[in-house]
């Protein structure tokens, strides 16, 4: 089964933030010694944190739709803003303002699932 593409008809609004998700394993050794080394080989997972303003209820209903349909756990293609091709990506974090002028926010991560 193909991917759903995330494709939303209005872009995110400016200011989102993006950054690195660190999975690192760390051993003590006394003495306030330790050690870091990488947790598997994809140890630094993107997290992209979007927000769309002034929206209609035609348009939140749209986002709200699209990341129930992914449940929190499926994997959809997206392509953020400076990225140079779209990626793998989940959403377990998603709100909205529920009044207007309604606001959408939604916390997406790089996936390194091998669903194709």
């Amino acid at each position: 089964m193909a991917l759903a593409t995330f494709n939303p008809s209005i872009r995110p609004s400016p200011g989102g933030s993006r950054s690195p998700e660190v999975n690192l394993i760390t051993s003590g050794f006394g003495d306030g010694y330790s050690l870091d080394m990488p947790n598997g080989l994809n140890h630094i997972r993107a997290v992209v944190s979007l927000k769309w303003d002034a929206l209609t209820e035609v348009q939140i209903q749209e986002l709200r739709q699209f990341f129930e349909d992914q449940g929190g756990y499926k994997v959809f293609l997206y392509q953020p803003y400076s990225y140079p091709a779209p990626l793998k990506w989940t959403c377990k974090e998603w709100s909205d303002s529920g009044t207007a002028p309604f606001s959408f926010t939604a916390k997406l991560r790089q996936s390194f699932n091998l669903q194709v």
